[in-house]
Protein backbone atom coordinates (compact mmCIF):
# COMPACT_ATOMS: atom_id res chain seq x y z
CA UNK A 1 0.00 0.00 0.00
CA UNK A 2 1.27 3.47 -0.86
CA UNK A 3 2.44 5.47 2.13
CA UNK A 4 0.09 8.36 2.89
CA UNK A 5 1.32 9.57 6.30
CA UNK A 6 4.31 11.92 6.41
CA UNK A 7 6.04 14.29 8.81
CA UNK A 8 5.99 17.04 6.16
CA UNK A 9 3.88 17.52 3.06
CA UNK A 10 4.57 20.32 0.58
CA UNK A 11 1.98 21.43 -1.97
CA UNK A 12 3.48 22.91 -5.14
CA UNK A 13 6.81 22.00 -6.73
CA UNK A 14 8.16 25.35 -7.86
CA UNK A 15 11.51 26.60 -6.52
CA UNK A 16 10.13 27.23 -3.01
CA UNK A 17 8.49 23.81 -2.80
CA UNK A 18 11.48 21.91 -4.13
CA UNK A 19 13.89 23.69 -1.77
CA UNK A 20 11.49 23.15 1.17
CA UNK A 21 11.54 19.43 0.35
CA UNK A 22 15.36 19.40 0.21
CA UNK A 23 15.56 21.10 3.63
CA UNK A 24 12.94 18.85 5.23
CA UNK A 25 14.58 15.66 3.91
CA UNK A 26 18.05 16.79 4.90
CA UNK A 27 16.86 17.03 8.52
CA UNK A 28 15.56 13.46 8.33
CA UNK A 29 11.81 14.11 8.14
CA UNK A 30 9.65 11.85 6.00
CA UNK A 31 8.65 14.26 3.24
CA UNK A 32 6.16 14.28 0.37
CA UNK A 33 6.20 16.91 -2.39
CA UNK A 34 2.93 17.07 -4.32
CA UNK A 35 2.68 18.71 -7.76
CA UNK A 36 -0.37 18.82 -10.03
CA UNK A 37 1.63 19.23 -13.25
CA UNK A 38 3.36 16.37 -15.01
CA UNK A 39 6.80 17.79 -14.18
CA UNK A 40 8.33 19.83 -11.41
CA UNK A 41 9.20 23.50 -11.83
CA UNK A 42 6.97 24.32 -14.81
CA UNK A 43 7.13 28.11 -14.29
CA UNK A 44 10.83 27.91 -13.38
CA UNK A 45 11.48 26.18 -16.71
CA UNK A 46 10.47 29.35 -18.55
CA UNK A 47 12.37 31.89 -16.45
CA UNK A 48 15.32 33.83 -17.79
CA UNK A 49 14.28 32.95 -21.33
CA UNK A 50 14.49 29.25 -20.48
CA UNK A 51 17.99 29.70 -19.04
CA UNK A 52 16.85 30.18 -15.41
CA UNK A 53 18.22 33.26 -13.70
CA UNK A 54 18.51 31.30 -10.46
CA UNK A 55 19.78 34.04 -8.12
CA UNK A 56 21.68 37.30 -7.91
CA UNK A 57 25.24 37.64 -6.62
CA UNK A 58 24.64 40.96 -4.85
CA UNK A 59 25.04 42.00 -1.21
CA UNK A 60 22.20 41.97 1.33
CA UNK A 61 21.56 45.64 0.45
CA UNK A 62 21.34 44.68 -3.24
CA UNK A 63 18.83 41.95 -2.37
CA UNK A 64 16.70 44.39 -0.40
CA UNK A 65 16.78 46.90 -3.28
CA UNK A 66 15.71 44.08 -5.63
CA UNK A 67 12.73 43.14 -3.46
CA UNK A 68 10.58 46.29 -3.23
CA UNK A 69 7.49 44.41 -2.02
CA UNK A 70 8.02 43.72 1.71
CA UNK A 71 11.67 42.70 1.33
CA UNK A 72 12.41 43.74 4.93
CA UNK A 73 10.32 40.79 6.12
CA UNK A 74 13.06 38.54 4.69
CA UNK A 75 15.94 39.78 6.92
CA UNK A 76 15.47 36.81 9.26
CA UNK A 77 15.14 34.39 6.33
CA UNK A 78 18.35 35.67 4.70
CA UNK A 79 20.22 35.37 8.02
CA UNK A 80 19.48 31.61 7.81
CA UNK A 81 19.82 30.99 4.07
CA UNK A 82 20.71 33.59 1.44
CA UNK A 83 21.76 34.01 -2.20
CA UNK A 84 25.33 32.85 -1.45
CA UNK A 85 23.92 29.67 0.11
CA UNK A 86 21.93 29.14 -3.10
CA UNK A 87 25.13 29.46 -5.17
CA UNK A 88 26.94 27.02 -2.84
CA UNK A 89 24.02 24.58 -2.91
CA UNK A 90 24.12 24.31 -6.72
CA UNK A 91 27.93 24.21 -6.90
CA UNK A 92 27.91 21.38 -4.32
CA UNK A 93 25.22 19.60 -6.38
CA UNK A 94 27.50 19.65 -9.43
CA UNK A 95 25.76 22.60 -11.11
CA UNK A 96 28.28 25.43 -11.58
CA UNK A 97 26.80 28.91 -12.06
CA UNK A 98 28.12 31.90 -14.02
CA UNK A 99 27.57 35.61 -13.46
CA UNK A 100 26.20 37.97 -16.11
CA UNK A 101 25.33 41.69 -16.07
CA UNK A 102 23.56 43.18 -13.03
CA UNK A 103 24.74 40.25 -10.86
CA UNK A 104 22.42 37.75 -12.54
CA UNK A 105 23.47 34.12 -11.96
CA UNK A 106 22.72 31.36 -14.50
CA UNK A 107 23.69 27.69 -14.76
CA UNK A 108 26.69 27.36 -17.09
CA UNK A 109 24.55 25.00 -19.21
CA UNK A 110 22.13 27.91 -19.93
CA UNK A 111 19.27 25.47 -19.29
CA UNK A 112 16.55 25.77 -16.63
CA UNK A 113 16.25 21.99 -16.68
CA UNK A 114 19.71 21.71 -15.07
CA UNK A 115 18.43 23.62 -12.01
CA UNK A 116 15.16 21.68 -11.80
CA UNK A 117 16.95 18.31 -12.14
CA UNK A 118 19.51 19.23 -9.46
CA UNK A 119 16.70 19.98 -6.97
CA UNK A 120 14.70 16.89 -7.95
CA UNK A 121 17.77 14.62 -7.72
CA UNK A 122 18.65 16.01 -4.28
CA UNK A 123 15.12 15.33 -2.97
CA UNK A 124 15.22 11.73 -4.23
CA UNK A 125 18.79 11.20 -3.00
CA UNK A 126 17.71 12.32 0.50
CA UNK A 127 14.75 9.91 0.48
CA UNK A 128 11.95 12.36 -0.23
CA UNK A 129 8.83 11.27 -2.11
CA UNK A 130 7.57 13.18 -5.16
CA UNK A 131 4.04 12.82 -6.47
CA UNK A 132 3.17 14.53 -9.77
CA UNK A 133 -0.16 14.87 -11.61
CA UNK A 134 -1.88 15.03 -8.24
CA UNK A 135 -4.12 17.96 -7.40
CA UNK A 136 -5.04 18.56 -3.77
CA UNK A 137 -8.66 19.68 -3.55
CA UNK A 138 -9.13 20.13 0.20
CA UNK A 139 -7.04 20.70 3.31
CA UNK A 140 -8.36 20.34 6.87
CA UNK A 141 -6.81 20.04 10.31
CA UNK A 142 -7.82 17.53 12.99
CA UNK A 143 -6.08 18.18 16.32
CA UNK A 144 -2.39 18.41 15.29
CA UNK A 145 -2.77 16.55 11.97
CA UNK A 146 -3.40 18.04 8.53
CA UNK A 147 -5.63 15.95 6.24
CA UNK A 148 -5.17 16.53 2.50
CA UNK A 149 -7.44 15.09 -0.16
CA UNK A 150 -6.95 14.63 -3.88
CA UNK A 151 -9.55 13.05 -6.17
CA UNK A 152 -8.17 9.56 -5.41
CA UNK A 153 -6.22 9.71 -2.16
CA UNK A 154 -6.05 11.08 1.36
CA UNK A 155 -2.74 12.13 2.93
CA UNK A 156 -1.82 13.26 6.41
CA UNK A 157 1.08 15.19 7.99
CA UNK A 158 2.10 17.16 11.07
CA UNK A 159 3.71 19.96 9.09
CA UNK A 160 2.17 21.40 5.93
CA UNK A 161 4.09 23.79 3.67
CA UNK A 162 2.11 25.70 1.05
CA UNK A 163 4.23 26.73 -1.96
CA UNK A 164 1.55 27.02 -4.63
CA UNK A 165 2.83 30.26 -6.20
CA UNK A 166 0.87 33.40 -7.00
CA UNK A 167 -1.82 34.08 -9.55
CA UNK A 168 0.44 35.10 -12.46
CA UNK A 169 0.90 32.81 -15.49
CA UNK A 170 -2.04 30.46 -14.72
CA UNK A 171 -0.94 28.25 -17.63
CA UNK A 172 1.89 27.04 -15.36
CA UNK A 173 -0.61 25.94 -12.74
CA UNK A 174 -0.69 29.06 -10.52
CA UNK A 175 -4.40 29.12 -9.75
CA UNK A 176 -4.25 30.76 -6.33
CA UNK A 177 -5.13 27.56 -4.41
CA UNK A 178 -2.70 28.54 -1.65
CA UNK A 179 -4.81 31.62 -0.91
CA UNK A 180 -7.87 29.36 -0.55
CA UNK A 181 -6.00 27.26 2.04
CA UNK A 182 -5.10 30.42 3.96
CA UNK A 183 -8.70 31.66 3.86
CA UNK A 184 -9.97 28.27 5.01
CA UNK A 185 -7.83 28.71 8.13
CA UNK A 186 -9.21 32.27 8.63
CA UNK A 187 -6.00 33.96 7.45
CA UNK A 188 -6.18 37.05 5.26
CA UNK A 189 -4.83 37.63 1.76
CA UNK A 190 -3.84 41.13 0.63
CA UNK A 191 -5.24 42.36 -2.73
CA UNK A 192 -3.63 40.67 -5.73
CA UNK A 193 -2.38 42.58 -8.76
CA UNK A 194 0.19 42.26 -11.51
CA UNK A 195 3.80 43.21 -10.76
CA UNK A 196 6.86 42.94 -13.01
CA UNK A 197 4.39 43.52 -15.79
CA UNK A 198 5.01 44.94 -19.27
CA UNK A 199 3.46 48.43 -19.70
CA UNK A 200 0.76 49.27 -22.24
CA UNK A 201 1.32 52.75 -23.71
CA UNK A 202 -0.21 55.17 -26.23
CA UNK A 203 3.16 55.36 -27.99
CA UNK A 204 3.66 54.88 -31.78
CA UNK A 205 4.44 51.20 -31.36
CA UNK A 206 4.81 50.16 -34.99
CA UNK A 207 7.72 52.50 -35.71
CA UNK A 208 9.79 51.24 -32.77
CA UNK A 209 8.57 47.66 -32.26
CA UNK A 210 11.45 45.25 -31.61
CA UNK A 211 14.08 47.87 -30.72
CA UNK A 212 15.96 46.99 -27.55
CA UNK A 213 18.16 49.38 -25.57
CA UNK A 214 20.64 48.73 -22.77
CA UNK A 215 20.53 50.74 -19.54
CA UNK A 216 17.99 53.46 -20.24
CA UNK A 217 16.27 55.32 -17.38
CA UNK A 218 12.52 55.34 -16.83
CA UNK A 219 11.19 57.84 -14.28
CA UNK A 220 7.81 58.28 -12.62
CA UNK A 221 7.72 60.70 -9.69
CA UNK A 222 10.36 59.66 -7.17
CA UNK A 223 10.81 56.28 -8.85
CA UNK A 224 13.82 56.24 -11.16
CA UNK A 225 14.91 52.94 -12.68
CA UNK A 226 17.83 52.22 -15.01
CA UNK A 227 17.90 48.91 -16.88
CA UNK A 228 17.27 47.39 -20.31
CA UNK A 229 14.18 48.23 -22.38
CA UNK A 230 12.31 46.58 -25.25
CA UNK A 231 9.79 48.46 -27.42
CA UNK A 232 6.91 46.09 -28.27
CA UNK A 233 3.72 46.12 -30.34
CA UNK A 234 1.75 47.11 -27.21
CA UNK A 235 4.20 49.39 -25.38
CA UNK A 236 7.26 48.84 -23.20
CA UNK A 237 8.77 45.63 -21.86
CA UNK A 238 12.13 44.52 -20.47
CA UNK A 239 13.36 44.89 -16.87
CA UNK A 240 13.12 48.71 -16.72
CA UNK A 241 9.40 48.70 -17.66
CA UNK A 242 8.61 45.65 -15.51
CA UNK A 243 10.24 47.22 -12.46
CA UNK A 244 8.37 50.48 -12.87
CA UNK A 245 5.09 48.57 -13.22
CA UNK A 246 4.89 48.20 -9.43
CA UNK A 247 4.35 51.97 -9.17
CA UNK A 248 1.93 52.71 -12.03
CA UNK A 249 -1.48 51.37 -12.99
CA UNK A 250 -2.58 53.41 -16.04
CA UNK A 251 -3.08 57.09 -16.82
CA UNK A 252 0.39 58.17 -15.66
CA UNK A 253 3.00 59.84 -17.86
CA UNK A 254 6.48 58.38 -17.42
CA UNK A 255 9.69 59.90 -18.74
CA UNK A 256 12.26 57.97 -20.72
CA UNK A 257 15.91 59.00 -20.82
CA UNK A 258 17.33 57.22 -23.87
CA UNK A 259 20.93 58.23 -23.07
CA UNK A 260 21.30 58.50 -19.27
CA UNK A 261 25.10 58.44 -19.53
CA UNK A 262 25.16 61.58 -21.73
CA UNK A 263 24.47 65.00 -20.22
CA UNK A 264 22.42 67.65 -21.99
CA UNK A 265 25.62 69.63 -22.51
CA UNK A 266 27.41 66.64 -24.09
CA UNK A 267 24.53 66.14 -26.53
CA UNK A 268 24.58 69.83 -27.41
CA UNK A 269 28.33 69.64 -28.09
CA UNK A 270 27.81 66.57 -30.28
CA UNK A 271 25.17 68.33 -32.38
CA UNK A 272 27.49 71.34 -32.78
CA UNK A 273 30.26 69.03 -34.04
CA UNK A 274 27.90 67.34 -36.51
CA UNK A 275 26.41 70.55 -37.96
CA UNK A 276 26.79 69.43 -41.58
CA UNK A 277 24.99 66.09 -41.07
CA UNK A 278 21.28 65.37 -41.15
CA UNK A 279 19.71 65.16 -37.68
CA UNK A 280 19.06 61.43 -38.00
CA UNK A 281 22.63 60.69 -39.11
CA UNK A 282 24.02 62.78 -36.25
CA UNK A 283 22.11 60.58 -33.78
CA UNK A 284 22.91 57.21 -35.40
CA UNK A 285 26.22 56.59 -33.56
CA UNK A 286 24.29 56.90 -30.27
CA UNK A 287 20.96 55.20 -31.01
CA UNK A 288 19.49 52.52 -33.29
CA UNK A 289 18.64 53.75 -36.79
CA UNK A 290 14.84 53.48 -36.51
CA UNK A 291 14.91 55.32 -33.21
CA UNK A 292 17.09 58.08 -34.72
CA UNK A 293 14.60 58.40 -37.61
CA UNK A 294 11.73 58.61 -35.13
CA UNK A 295 13.41 61.30 -33.01
CA UNK A 296 14.32 63.38 -36.09
CA UNK A 297 10.67 63.62 -37.19
CA UNK A 298 9.25 67.13 -37.00
CA UNK A 299 12.66 68.83 -37.12
CA UNK A 300 14.52 70.44 -40.07
CA UNK A 301 16.57 67.91 -41.98
CA UNK A 302 20.06 69.29 -41.21
CA UNK A 303 21.52 69.94 -37.78
CA UNK A 304 22.71 73.39 -38.91
CA UNK A 305 19.10 74.34 -39.75
CA UNK A 306 17.97 73.83 -36.13
CA UNK A 307 17.13 76.96 -34.18
CA UNK A 308 18.40 77.14 -30.57
CA UNK A 309 14.90 76.26 -29.37
CA UNK A 310 14.60 73.29 -31.76
CA UNK A 311 17.98 71.97 -30.64
CA UNK A 312 16.82 72.21 -27.02
CA UNK A 313 13.55 70.39 -27.89
CA UNK A 314 15.44 67.59 -29.65
CA UNK A 315 17.74 67.06 -26.66
CA UNK A 316 14.71 67.13 -24.35
CA UNK A 317 13.07 64.46 -26.50
CA UNK A 318 16.17 62.25 -26.03
CA UNK A 319 16.51 62.92 -22.29
CA UNK A 320 12.89 63.18 -21.10
CA UNK A 321 10.68 61.53 -23.70
CA UNK A 322 7.13 61.57 -22.22
CA UNK A 323 5.20 58.32 -22.62
CA UNK A 324 1.64 57.86 -21.40
CA UNK A 325 0.97 54.53 -19.66
CA UNK A 326 -2.51 53.29 -20.52
CA UNK A 327 -2.38 50.13 -18.39
CA UNK A 328 -0.46 46.98 -17.51
CA UNK A 329 -0.52 43.44 -18.83
CA UNK A 330 -3.03 41.27 -16.97
CA UNK A 331 -1.99 38.98 -14.12
CA UNK A 332 -2.20 36.11 -16.58
CA UNK A 333 0.62 37.63 -18.64
CA UNK A 334 2.69 39.13 -15.83
CA UNK A 335 5.75 37.60 -14.23
CA UNK A 336 4.94 38.21 -10.59
CA UNK A 337 1.91 38.54 -8.32
CA UNK A 338 1.90 41.55 -6.00
CA UNK A 339 -0.04 40.74 -2.82
CA UNK A 340 -0.58 37.40 -1.11
CA UNK A 341 -0.70 35.86 2.38
CA UNK A 342 -0.70 38.74 4.86
CA UNK A 343 2.76 38.80 6.47
CA UNK A 344 1.38 40.05 9.79
CA UNK A 345 0.09 36.51 10.29
CA UNK A 346 3.42 34.82 9.54
CA UNK A 347 6.37 34.30 11.89
CA UNK A 348 9.35 35.78 9.96
CA UNK A 349 11.84 33.35 11.58
CA UNK A 350 9.98 30.14 10.72
CA UNK A 351 7.39 31.18 8.07
CA UNK A 352 4.78 29.40 10.19
CA UNK A 353 1.27 30.77 10.57
CA UNK A 354 0.91 32.61 13.89
CA UNK A 355 -2.61 31.19 14.29
CA UNK A 356 -2.33 27.66 12.82
CA UNK A 357 0.59 25.67 14.30
CA UNK A 358 2.34 23.48 11.72
CA UNK A 359 1.10 25.47 8.71
CA UNK A 360 3.92 27.16 6.77
CA UNK A 361 3.99 29.28 3.60
CA UNK A 362 6.91 30.01 1.25
CA UNK A 363 7.57 31.54 -2.15
CA UNK A 364 5.27 33.71 -4.19
CA UNK A 365 2.13 32.79 -2.25
CA UNK A 366 3.42 35.24 0.41
CA UNK A 367 2.86 38.98 0.06
CA UNK A 368 6.40 39.55 -1.22
CA UNK A 369 7.28 40.68 -4.72
CA UNK A 370 10.65 41.28 -6.29
CA UNK A 371 12.23 42.50 -9.50
CA UNK A 372 13.30 40.17 -12.28
CA UNK A 373 17.06 39.57 -12.27
CA UNK A 374 17.09 36.56 -9.96
CA UNK A 375 15.41 38.23 -6.98
CA UNK A 376 12.05 36.41 -7.08
CA UNK A 377 13.69 33.01 -7.36
CA UNK A 378 16.10 33.95 -4.54
CA UNK A 379 13.14 34.84 -2.30
CA UNK A 380 11.42 31.56 -3.27
CA UNK A 381 14.44 29.30 -2.68
CA UNK A 382 15.40 30.98 0.61
CA UNK A 383 11.87 31.00 2.07
CA UNK A 384 11.53 27.38 0.90
CA UNK A 385 14.65 26.35 2.80
CA UNK A 386 13.56 28.14 5.99
CA UNK A 387 9.99 26.76 5.84
CA UNK A 388 11.34 23.23 5.35
CA UNK A 389 13.87 23.45 8.20
CA UNK A 390 12.99 22.68 11.83
CA UNK A 391 13.16 25.51 14.39
CA UNK A 392 13.54 24.20 17.90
Amino acid sequence: MTKTEFDTIIIGAGPAGMMAAVASCSYGFSTLLIEKNKRLGKKLAGTGGGRCNVTNSGSLDDLMAGIPGNGRFLYSVFSQFDNHDIINFFEDSGVPLKEEDHGRMFPTTDKSLTIIQALENKIRELGGRILTQTEIVSVKKQDTTFILKSAEQTFSCQKLIVTTGGKSYPSTGSTGFGYEIARHFKMTVTPLEAAESPLLTDFPHKALQGISLDDVTLTYGKHKITHDLLFTHFGLSGPVAQRLSSFVSGGEVVQLDLLPKSTTQELENLLDQEREKSVKNALKPLLPERLSDFLAQGFPEKVKQLTAQEKKSLIQKIKTLPIKVTGKMSLAKSFVTKGGINLKQINPKTLESKTVPGLHFAGEVLDINAHTGGFNITAALCTGWVAGSPHY
